[in-house]
């Protein structure tokens, strides 16, 4: 599986049927909601060409750095 960190704005060149989520309603945000993510296998989708691409512990890396632009705290 691979993730492409993609800008909010951009949710409207996403053909949610090559990726895994299903729409932008299903798609996880940062914190400031400027930034999403989207997660496929196989071949690139041809809207995500040119942009980096993440391995699963890569971008779980990413989300889960309490000093970056994801991270939130959840309490129970």
């Amino acid at each position: 599986m691979k993730y492409v960190i993609i800008e909010s704005s951009d949710i409207g060149s996403v053909d949610f049927s090559q990726v895994l989520e299903t729409s932008s309603d299903t798609l996880r945000y940062n914190i400031n909601n400027t930034k999403t993510f989207v997660k496929f296998e196989g071949d690139t989708p041809s809207f995500l060409d040119g942009e980096t691409q993440y391995t699963h512990s890569e971008i779980l890396a990413i989300l889960n750095n309490e000093n970056g632009e994801w991270y939130t705290e959840t309490t129970i």
